[in-house]
């Protein structure tokens, strides 16, 4: 939704109730977008924060798989000589 400031000043707070639920909001100067409005996202507490990485990284833990390792992964290219084949 593209609106003029001028027009802004008269609506904001039915343009700033409608940026808190999703729609993107455009103000706009003299026909060309000038600034957007977006809603502030709220900052987690630090439990939750914790919370989240505990869960990342259990669920990566969960995810790795041991494997052959990654220094030798392209020995097949050469042969006994080390020259490419």
């Amino acid at each position: 939704m593209h609106v003029s400031v001028t027009e802004a000043k008269g609506q904001l707070t039915e343009l700033v109730r409608r940026a808190e639920a999703g729609d993107e909001i455009i103000l706009t100067r003299h026909g060309h977008a000038a600034v957007r409005l977006v809603p502030i996202k709220t900052a987690q507490d630090r439990k939750s924060r914790r919370a989240l990485l505990e869960a990342v990284r259990a669920s990566a833990s969960a995810k790795a798989a041991s494997g052959p390792s990654a220094a030798r992964s392209q020995d097949f290219l050469y042969g006994d000589d080390g020259l490419p084949e």
